[in-house]
């Protein structure tokens, strides 16, 4: 699963560069228009159906109640046939009002209807992972994201060089889920569907209108809450800055926060983790455990998101001319430096979230985040028309802080944990060390031609680590247990092993 999510990362960010690359900021802005709505209607006609495919998928097939497994999968596949029809009808009608009267730019009429397109495919693909997650088979999932991938990148590139522009770029993730749910077909024939092949069903209407029932009570909360994250670092931004502003801008403010959301990786790594972790100590009633587990995921996000929020902010312009070469792009690098500090804070909020859920609490995050979605509109669009794309980054920023402050106040009380802010207070102190040196660089050498530039970059990037380290040590924020980490880490890492294993060697000696 951690690979397949680096592969959507990953191979988002590469469509975003390119497309930005070859469609301009203008072309880029209207693209940031269709690309939420893409993400909106996904997530309404899925209905949050994945995760409860795969929930029930996994205890019928360990019960060994093929017949009810085979039920689920059809009975999901007709609900979200039913849901991706109706909101790509939909999306198709209200895509000129939508341009018109509400953005105000006609050129988003064609990439919005063809945005109608993306959703049947796209839905159905999730249908194949939600099973294959259900039966732990994780890399059919990794398989089907890099047919997704591959495909939309490659055929974006070439439609938009072909002349078809936006228009291009919006086909292209059709494509990508076309043969990301073909590959998805072929995986589950060959898999499951192999083995539920002989497997007939018995369900009348009535019982499968009730395993509908609770496939969607179960969905409920996913599927708030996934539309709550699309709206507020997708969506409110774009679509406010839009009814505002020229379609270049949108374009800035769509370059500004992919970056922005880098640190997001890692903070989802330590969720991903430490769900499970928080749910296995509260059933072994270990509140020693908990508090190791909670205190640790706070410290290993604080560890790197902090010194990458920070870089980032000071390093704004430079990044966005290494990333989108443009420099029309620059013009987004305050937005990047207001909303890496937002971006900072909604990490937080991620690992809260997740041991928020382990506690067995799922409605605190969908509460607080559609809260903060509500919050955050009211906010941009009083902000938007004073500050421009500024303003949209400030709103975000203030959202994150607010529902950061709220998930954590409730998950450590619920959960009875109090913070070592003490060793938090060391990582801020560090990074701010490291900030105050890279801040010391002139911009203007970093933005020299390229790809001398990028050379220079990297040297940066460098220092700023061997900076942060010895700051680190020589505030005493370096702990045994951090080391030890690294060396597991180490262990895993194949023909880089050498090279951790030297770091762990140094670093040990300095560890408090």
């Amino acid at each position: 699963m951690m690979i397949g999510y680096f592969i959507f990362r990953i191979g988002g960010y590469l469509y975003r560069f390119a497309t930005a690359f070859l469609l301009g900021p203008a072309g880029f802005g209207i693209l940031n228009l269709a690309l939420p709505t893409q993400g909106i209607l996904i997530q309404i006609a899925a209905a949050g159906m994945p995760p409860a495919i795969a929930k029930h998928v996994s205890e019928y097939s360990a019960k060994g109640e093929d017949e009810m497994v085979k039920q689920v999968i059809h009975t999901s596949i007709k609900i979200v046939i039913v849901m991706g029809l109706f909101i790509s009808v939909a999306i198709f009608l209200l895509a000129d009002p939508l341009a018109y009267n509400v953005f105000h730019k006609p050129e988003a009429a064609l990439p919005l209807k063809l945005v109608a397109l993306i959703t049947p495919f796209s839905i159905l693909v999730g249908v194949f992972r939600g099973a294959f997650q259900g039966v732990f088979q994780m890399g059919n999932i990794v398989i089907t994201k890099a047919f997704e991938q591959i495909f939309m990148i490659s055929s974006a590139i070439v439609l938009i060089l072909l002349g078809f522009y936006v228009a291009g770029a919006v086909i292209g993730t059709s494509i990508g889920f076309i043969f990301s749910l073909l590959a998805g077909y072929y995986l589950y024939r060959k898999g499951l569907g192999k083995r539920l092949k002989n497997v007939k069903l018995t369900f009348t209407t009535k019982e499968e209108l009730a395993l509908a029932k609770a496939l969607l009570i179960f969905a409920f909360p996913v599927l708030i809450t996934g539309l709550a994250e699309i709206l507020l670092f997708d969506a409110i931004g774009n679509y406010v800055v839009g009814a505002y502003m020229a379609s270049q801008y949108i374009g800035y403010y769509g370059a500004a926060t992919p970056v922005a959301r880098l640190p997001l990786i890692i903070s989802m790594a330590v969720a991903t983790a430490v769900l499970p972790a928080t749910a296995e100590a509260i059933g072994l009633n270990n509140r020693n455990v908990l508090h190791s587990y909670v205190n640790q995921s706070y410290r290993y996000v604080a560890l790197i998101v902090f010194p990458m929020s920070v870089g980032t902010m000071i390093l704004a312009a430079p990044i966005l001319k290494l990333l989108y070469i443009n420099p029309a792009y620059m013009n987004g690098a305050t937005a990047l430096q207001i909303l890496a500090i937002g971006m900072l804070f909604f990490t937080i909020y991620t690992v809260s979230s997740s041991i928020a859920q382990g506690l067995g609490k799922p409605y605190l995050p969908m509460t607080i985040l559609t809260l903060g979605v509500i919050f955050d509109v009211a906010v941009s669009i009083y902000l938007v028309p004073i500050y421009g794309i500024n303003g949209a980054a400030i709103s975000l920023s203030i959202t994150a802080f607010l529902i950061m402050v709220a998930i954590v106040w409730k998950t450590l009380q619920v959960a009875d944990v109090e913070l070592q802010y003490k060793d938090l207070g060391k990582i801020v102190l560090a990074t701010a060390i490291m900030g105050g040196v890279i801040s010391l660089i002139p911009k203007s050498i970093l933005l020299i031609s390229i790809p001398l530039n990028y050379v220079v970059f990297l040297f940066v990037m460098i220092l700023a680590v061997i900076v942060y380290l010895v700051a680190l040590i020589l505030v005493g924020g370096l702990k045994h247990n951090d080391v030890k980490a690294i060396n597991q880490l180490g262990n895993k890492s194949g023909p880089f092993k050498p090279a951790f294993n030297k770091l762990v060697s140094l670093l040990e000696r300095f560890a408090h």
